[in-house]
């Protein structure tokens, strides 16, 4: 039987996948930032070379939010979560889930670069809220513009 800790702690864990797709939308720095643990790593590498570009690993919350907002600082973003599956073992758990990511240049709206990606995400408990230790992104399939987000 699932107890309402475990439920409670599962909408929690999809929360935080939720406040990171918000905070790139809204492109609020604090948003993004509060998805993240301090030591966080960000792994684009998979789904951007399906993509045919490179994206390094992003080491630490700081670095992860300026590299991001940097990177699509001229792009509207709509970033939509579904399918998630979560699994809590204490303080940690997994999160499974596949993110739809829109991308159109602020200057020009006729442009676009859709991405369906899954997301292996591995958080931490700290405090009351969790947050993500690891992300890794990779590409399920894509359509548009690669252009839109190479600054192209």
């Amino acid at each position: 039987m699932i107890t309402f800790q475990e439920t409670s702690d599962k909408f929690a864990v999809i929360e935080t996948l939720y406040r990171f797709a918000a905070g790139l939308d809204l492109r609020d720095n604090d948003l993004l930032a509060s998805a993240f643990a301090t030591d966080a790593t960000s792994d684009f590498r998979p789904a951007g070379k399906k993509a045919g570009f490179e994206y390094p690993v992003l080491e630490g919350r700081e670095n992860i939010v300026a590299a991001l907002m940097g990177s699509l600082s001229q792009i509207d973003t709509t970033y939509s979560v579904s399918n998630p599956r979560v699994t809590i073992d204490g303080d940690k758990a997994v999160l499974d889930a596949l993110v739809e990511a829109q991308h159109v240049p602020s200057s020009d709206h006729t442009r676009h670069y859709l991405m369906k990606n899954r997301y292996d995400v591995e958080l931490v408990r700290q405090g009351e809220v969790w947050v993500i230790q690891i992300v890794t992104i990779d590409n399920i399939w894509r359509t548009g513009d690669p252009g839109v987000l190479t600054g192209i």
